[in-house]
């Protein structure tokens, strides 16, 4: 269920060198954080369209499942990607669904989401990728000892789409990745939302894309009963999903005390982005998009001031 169909189209929005943008780095060491969140990730791809058309550079981009996927098209700078082939491949029995779950062990596949479109359906521009100097990192999840691993995949090709991969990796949903001696799944489950980690790298300036509306507090995991079950033979796993809505809540507390000091900038769904996991509406996507435009656009102003 991998292959290319007669019917598909390729779509190769892939730039010139002379075509690329000038990569103006800021004025400050700057970090951005995409914090992940499955399809709610479209969002975080509007807010980024509305930087590429403005010319807003990062010296550092570190993205969290999700995050990943979709954030590694800022370093591409190709501004809707990420919208157009979830839109066009989200019914499709090759890219995700239970079916693929049922027959290869991972809801989304990996030789079709992560192999056959990026380089022959929906061209990942590898070229610009590599030319914009900005570093981009990835968090997975060593599901054998608990620990986030960082990541840095600066040269887009399939070892690091791998790495995307892993970082994206939903537990119960996805076979372990298995990368230099590890065993990787989704980095959500260790740093949700790695603003932290990129503090600690030492940037003058750190930008925050949440996936979820203020005042939202993650709920314990439902799940919970099964997921003991199925995950049984990682047990630092199980532990990690138990506890994960205390640590990402106090994420939350944590990141809006630095944004009250204005450590960092952050940016919130001004309204909700949910989307489900088995989607069959694509025009969901273009809500969720436009939700990321339009706060993109209501907030460069102040970003732009927070970045001088």
């Amino acid at each position: 269920m991998s292959g290319i169909k007669s019917t598909d189209l390729r779509i190769a929005d892939v730039r010139t060198p002379d075509e690329r943008p000038a990569f103006v780095p800021p004025a400050h060491t700057t970090g951005v954080v995409f914090e992940g969140g499955g399809f709610r990730g479209v969002y975080t791809e509007g807010v980024f369209d509305v930087w590429i058309e403005q010319g807003i550079w990062a010296t550092h981009a570190v993205g969290v499942s999700a995050g990943a996927t979709f954030g590694c098209n800022y370093k591409s700078c190709q501004v809707g990607r990420a919208l157009r082939y979830n839109k066009r491949f989200c019914n499709d029995p090759r890219y995700a669904g239970f079916g693929s779950l049922l027959r290869t062990g991972n809801f989304f596949s990996k030789d079709f989401a992560f192999d056959t479109l990026p380089w022959e359906l929906d061209v990942f521009d590898t070229g610009t990728y590599v030319a914009n100097p900005m570093r981009f990192t990835v968090v997975a999840t060593d599901i054998e000892t608990g620990e986030p691993i960082y990541h840095d995949v600066n040269q887009g090709d399939r070892d690091d789409v791998e790495w995307m991969r892993a970082s994206s990796a939903i537990p119960a949903l996805s076979r372990p990745v298995e990368l230099e001696g590890r065993k990787l799944l989704d980095g959500g489950t260790a740093d949700s939302i790695p603003f932290r980690w990129m503090l600690d790298q030492g940037c003058e300036r750190c930008v925050v894309v949440c996936t979820q509306p203020a005042g939202f507090r993650k709920e314990p995991n439902s799940l919970m009963p099964a997921l003991r079950v199925l995950l049984r033979r990682y047990p630092r796993l199980v532990e990690l999903l138990a506890n994960r809505h205390v640590r990402y809540n106090a994420q939350l507390d944590e990141l809006a005390e630095l944004e009250r000091a204005g450590k960092v900038f952050v940016i919130k769904p001004s309204e909700s982005v949910a989307v489900p996991i088995s989607l069959k509406d694509p025009s969901v996507l273009d809500k969720v998009y436009e939700v990321g435009r339009r706060d993109g656009e209501a907030t460069l102003a102040a970003l732009k001031r927070y970045l001088a």
